[in-house]
């Protein structure tokens, strides 16, 4: 399998947010992982390479879902949310992904 380079911009547009919801905090905690919302077109090698740059970690698995965006109505309209990608990443044993170490407010 070859090693895919990224550009140093298409490294920070591939993660768009880390994903904090109720599950996404439990499968941190219990299993060492850290959930991101990804580009559509983003591929698992891909992933891997820019949380490893990014956040200078170990990851050991990618694993990737396409979210169907909800119908939504506003009003008497129907209207549809984008659909979306996220990827569920595993860390290596000792490793941590902590969002919230620069806020101390």
């Amino acid at each position: 399998m070859s090693k895919i380079k990224l550009s140093g911009e298409r490294l920070h547009q591939l993660i768009l947010a880390p994903v904090v919801s109720e599950k996404s905090t439990r499968v941190s905690e219990k299993q060492n992982q850290a959930v991101f919302k990804v580009l559509r077109d983003a591929k698992k090698p891909e992933i891997k390479e820019a949380v490893e740059k990014l956040f200078n970690v170990k990851v050991e698995a990618v694993r990737t879902l396409n979210v169907k965006g909800k119908t939504r109505r506003f009003g008497g309209m129907a209207g549809v949310r984008s659909d979306w990608k996220k990827a569920y990443v595993k860390l290596a044993e000792g490793q941590e992904i902590d969002f919230l170490a620069g806020n101390n407010a």
